[in-house]
């Protein structure tokens, strides 16, 4: 069964900053574009961004020029450094590899709060 770990949620202040990583069987990260995704209470789980496995990013409009995904090739870990964060950034982060079958990581809270 394979197995992603993920960490690096919390409680946040509007503005501040947090970073969450994702590692991976080195099997799954060597091949697949890695992804997070975010699903707020109530709302449909979108995609908040990709890194492929040539180094290539891509973002959703709402987190472009405040979110950075980036991918270690060392520790088969991919990470989503988050700035500036804003209340409407409080969600369930997952992370992803794959499409079909699709490997998914238990999820961690993100609470972007005074």
């Amino acid at each position: 069964q394979v197995r992603l770990v993920e960490s690096g949620g919390g409680l946040v202040q509007p503005g501040g900053s947090l970073t969450l990583s994702c590692a991976a069987p080195g099997s799954i990260f060597r091949i697949y574009a890695g992804s997070w995704y975010r699903q707020a209470p109530g709302k449909q789980r979108e995609l908040v961004a990709v890194a492929t496995s040539s180094g290539s990013a891509t973002y959703a409009d709402s987190v472009k020029g405040r979110f950075t995904i980036s991918r270690d090739n060392a520790k088969n870990t991919v990470y989503l450094q988050m700035n500036s964060l804003k209340p409407e950034d409080t969600a369930v982060y997952y992370c992803k590899f794959g499409g079909t079958p699709a490997y998914w990581g238990q999820g961690t809270q993100v609470t972007v709060s005074s």
